[in-house]
């Protein structure tokens, strides 16, 4: 080796050595079999699996959850997992992929209903193996399960069905998703995505509809959880038809409000004494900030719901800050309205700006699969959705289960794939059993150890 210049200089050359370059990948495929997820999978879809095939529908969709889940973002990068049999096994060459996609969205929508009642069963094991860090533990009106919804705009580089203008003078996708929020200890991981054009309406009433049926059913708590589960929206959601399901559906609900024209008029109405110190961000004071409770001023017809509470937030635009056409006497308004009665207004205003993580989860789902929906057909591309939010299940499964209330628990994919899943080792096989061999040198080749520990002493489920 030549080391005259500031790096080595190694001769390289191709040789069969027992090298694996993405053994991290374990963690993936250990978090799969704990939580059934690929057993249930394969029992869903065994009615669209072809007589004396070799691949199983259930194991592709998994490889490919798994191939976002490690960096890839199209069909062909599933290559990866293929030259690593060692940790995927078999995985299935790209036309059987693209064929089984094909068959699969002949019958999109029933197809998404498999793939839902896999998915659910799924999530009920990883959640009660997960124990007091899943985040159903201990949920009580007071702390409630939160589920996050919004939408996103998903660019299409290329003619492909059902893309259209967008509101942003974008063209693509609008799709609408909802995500379980892990908490400050852990991430979140996708419920629902549905797929839409990208001129869909943002405060569609009926869309916000079946994403809220579609995320409820989700976490296994019934369609009517109680106050036991808070739905938090952003002002799309802020409907009458959409607060109307919500108080059907019997949760709590912090969904953003959009204050009328004549608000002006209203704010000098609210009496100086009645406004509270609002908070920031680390749930302390923040200088400059206050909330008042402005429901009594509205005057709301009937058709908004009963016990609905509408708060608002006047602040300070920042130094250099451009103000708005709408800003009242120099501050910056914004509102919420809730049907939660207990509790401060700091306390209701700052669990609603804490939605702001859902922004998180959905760049997260964008690093796996949804920054571009590969495949032409809007069918085939709803069936991509379905894999996107499977990568998103497993890599949070796989935090929560192996690494519960350490800080590798919230790493992002970008992380997560430099320090976990792309770590090299050598595999060895001893008494009819394979051995992956980490570098010690690796600083993070314990960490690794440490998880898959933790995983592979998880039964799977029985049968």
């Amino acid at each position: 080796m030549n080391a005259t210049g500031l790096y080595p200089r190694p001769h390289v050359d191709v040789a069969p050595v027992s090298a694996v370059g993405q053994a991290g990948g374990v963690l993936l495929t250990e978090t799969v079999r704990a939580t059934g997820l690929a057993v249930e999978l394969s029992r869903a879809l065994a009615p669209w699996r072809k007589p004396f095939s070799r691949h199983d529908p259930g194991k592709i969709l998994t490889d490919l959850a798994l191939m976002l889940a490690v960096g890839g973002d199209c069909l062909a990068d599933v290559a990866t997992l293929r030259a690593e049999p060692d940790v995927y096994g078999s995985v299935a060459s790209d036309p059987t992929i693209s064929r089984l996609l094909t068959t699969l969205a002949a019958d999109a929508r029933a197809v998404e209903n498999a793939i839902s009642a896999a998915r659910r069963k799924a999530r009920s094991r990883a959640w009660a193996l997960a124990g007091e860090y899943a985040p159903s533990a201990g949920v009580t009106a007071k702390s409630p399960l939160v589920i996050d919804l919004d939408a996103s705009l998903v660019t299409s580089h290329s003619e492909k069905e059902f893309a259209r203008p967008t509101f942003k003078k974008g063209f693509g996708f609008h799709p609408l998703l909802a995500f379980v929020d892990h908490g400050t200890g852990g991430s979140g991981e996708m419920l629902a995505c549905l797929l839409r054009p990208g001129n869909a309406g943002s405060n569609t009433a009926a869309d916000h509809k079946s994403v809220i049926a579609d995320a409820l059913a989700q976490v296994g708590m019934g369609s009517r959880p109680g106050r036991k589960v808070l739905v938090r929206i952003d002002g799309a959601g802020g409907t009458k038809k959409t607060l109307q399901e919500l108080v059907k559906r019997r949760v709590s609900y912090s969904v953003g409000f959009t204050l009328p024209a004549n608000t002006p008029e209203l704010f000098g109405l609210i009496p100086k004494h009645v406004w509270e110190p609002a908070y920031n961000s680390d749930g302390e004071v923040r200088e400059g900030a206050d909330v008042a409770e402005l429901t009594g001023l509205l005057g709301l017809d009937e058709d908004w719901p009963d016990g609905m509470r509408v708060i608002v937030r006047r602040e300070r635009p920042h130094p250099g800050a451009q103000l708005r056409f709408d800003d009242v006497d120099g501050y910056r308004l914004t509102a919420f309205a809730t049907n939660t009665t207990q509790g401060q207004l700091a306390d209701l205003e700052f669990r609603h700006r804490r939605r702001a993580r859902c922004e998180d989860r959905i760049r997260v789902a964008k690093d796996m699969g949804l920054r571009n929906l590969p495949l032409t057909s809007f069918a085939q591309n709803r069936i991509w959705c379905q894999i996107v939010a499977l990568a998103s299940e497993i890599t949070a499964w796989m935090g929560m289960l192996g690494y519960a209330g350490q800080p590798a628990r919230r790493w992002e994919p970008k992380r997560a794939r430099h320090r976990l899943f792309q770590i090299p080792a050598t595999i060895a096989r001893h008494a009819r059993q394979q051995v992956l061999h980490f570098s010690e040198r690796s600083i993070w080749a314990r960490i690794v150890q440490a998880g898959h520990a933790r995983l592979a002493q998880l039964p799977a489920p029985a049968g």
